[in-house]
C-alpha cells in the first residue's frame, strides 16, 4: 500500500470514528455532563446501572436516599413512570434503567421534554441484564405526564 492510500484510509477511518462519536453525543470537544443518581442503599441493580453508565463514558455521582418520591417530584417524574432510581443529567430527569445510548441521544437532540423513563424494572434493561428477551420501551415524558415511546428494545411489536 502506498503512502497516499494509507493516508486516505486513515482519514476515512477518522471521519467514520468522528461520525460515530457525534451520533452518541461525544463529539470531540463536547463534554458529557455528570449524571446525579438518587437510589436506595441496598439496590444492586441500581449499582449495575451506574456501572453501565460509567462504562459508556458518563461521570456519575450517586446519593443513597430513603425517599425516592421526593426526587421524582423534584425532577417532574410522573408516579406512573416510577422505577427503582431517579437521576438528573443536563437538565433532564432519568427514571429507571434507561440505556446510556438513549441518554446520549437525548443530550444531543435536546427535545422539549422533562426526561426519559423506563418504568418498572424490565429484565433486559441495563443493570438488570437477565437476557430473557423481554421487550421494553424507553419513554420520553413531559412535565404534564404525557409520554411517548422514544426507543423500543426487544422483538418488534405486532
Amino acid at each position: 500500500m502506498n503512502a497516499v492510500n494509507a493516508t486516505r484510509r486513515t482519514l476515512v477511518a477518522a471521519s467514520f470514528g468522528a461520525a460515530v462519536l457525534g451520533l452518541t453525543g461525544l463529539a470531540r470537544g463536547q463534554r458529557v455532563p455528570e449524571v446525579t443518581v438518587y437510589k436506595g442503599p441496598a439496590c444492586d441493580c441500581c449499582n449495575e446501572w451506574v456501572k453501565h453508565l460509567r462504562a459508556n463514558g458518563f461521570k456519575v455521582q450517586t446519593h443513597e436516599v430513603g425517599d425516592l418520591d421526593r426526587y421524582r417530584q423534584k425532577y417532574g417524574v410522573p408516579q406512573a413512570l416510577a422505577s427503582c432510581h431517579t437521576a438528573s443529567v443536563g437538565g433532564y430527569a432519568i427514571e429507571g434503567h434507561v440505556p446510556a445510548a438513549d441518554i446520549k441521544r437525548l443530550l444531543m437532540e435536546q427535545p422539549k421534554a422533562a426526561g426519559l423513563a423506563v418504568p418498572g424494572m424490565p429484565q433486559d434493561a441495563p443493570g438488570m441484564d437477565l437476557g430473557t428477551g423481554e421487550p421494553y420501551d424507553v419513554l420520553l415524558f413531559n412535565a404534564d405526564g404525557r409520554h411517548k415511546v422514544y426507543q423500543h428494545y426487544g422483538p418488534k411489536r405486532p
